[in-house]
């Protein structure tokens, strides 16, 4: 069996589950636009005492919100390991895992889906309509080829960077770690990097290149010339680290003790 049937047929199962519950498949649905409303909200705020953020426009910024969410969206979906190290390396569940002739990555992807937050992209589309509009943007017939390759290469970096800070657990198996604060510091993909200082760009575009989800990508639908270099080189960095996770779980899943040591 293929590892695309075996993840259509998990969809499938996931979706009965939770349309079963519908109330609270809305519940979580409401709370993510609750939330995505406030940070656009917390935009809005800033640019009520400016017109200008570094040469950048109040509806630039919200086109660049709007783009971070589709990546965001699909790494929400499919990646939600923010807990692996307490659920599968403390609590043993690990050990369940690899008794399947499957990669354990992609039973714990299947896992730990939650379909509910592409309703993100559907966000963050919107979004980049209403900014679009107002920035009087045209797109070309290739545009949304692009934009495919781009969303794709932003949610393999925020995959990859979650995957490796997961694979650490299988060398530390304390329930302390730093995914919390590697969420909060991803939201600063969320702005232009040259609002920061040096180091701070240097970190989230080549260390944490969490920028590559957000502006640098959306910077090549707002015409930003300057940095369609690193645009374009969005799926290869996605890529590159999204591999480099992978290598790296493989070779935690090697020093795996198992719950009983």
């Amino acid at each position: 069996m293929s590892y695309f049937s075996i993840f259509f047929q998990y969809a499938g199962q996931y979706l009965k589950t939770r349309l079963t519950y519908r109330a609270d498949m809305a519940v979580e649905i409401f709370s993510d636009l609750l939330f995505q409303a406030v940070n656009l909200i917390f935009i809005l705020v800033v640019f009520g005492h400016t017109s200008l953020l570094k040469g950048w426009s109040k509806d630039e910024m919200v086109f660049i919100y709007g783009f971070f969410l589709v990546p965001f969206a699909i790494f929400g979906a499919f990646f939600n390991i923010w807990d692996f190290t307490d659920r599968y390396i403390v609590k043993g569940e690990m050990d369940r895992i690899l008794t399947r002739p499957i990669h354990s990555l992609f039973q714990i992807i299947l896992e730990r889906m939650e379909l509910e937050s592409l309703f993100g992209v559907v966000t963050g589309l919107a979004i980049m309509f209403y900014a679009g509009n107002n920035l009087g943007l045209s797109l070309h017939w290739y545009d949304p080829f692009i934009f495919l390759i781009l969303v794709a290469g932003g949610a393999l970096v925020y995959a990859g960077i979650f995957v490796t800070l997961a694979s650490i657990g299988f060398w530390s198996d304390s329930r302390t770690d730093i995914m919390p604060m590697m969420y909060n510091i991803g939201n600063y993909g969320r702005y232009p990097v040259d609002i920061y200082n040096r180091i701070i760009r240097y970190v989230l575009t080549w260390i944490l290149p969490f920028a590559f989800v957000g502006v640098y990508p959306a910077a090549y639908f707002l015409g930003r010339e300057e940095w369609y270099i690193y645009a374009f080189i969005t799926p290869l960095i996605g890529v590159i680290f999204f591999a480099i996770s992978v290598f790296l779980w493989n070779i935690g899943v090697t020093k795996y003790r198992g719950a009983g040591n």
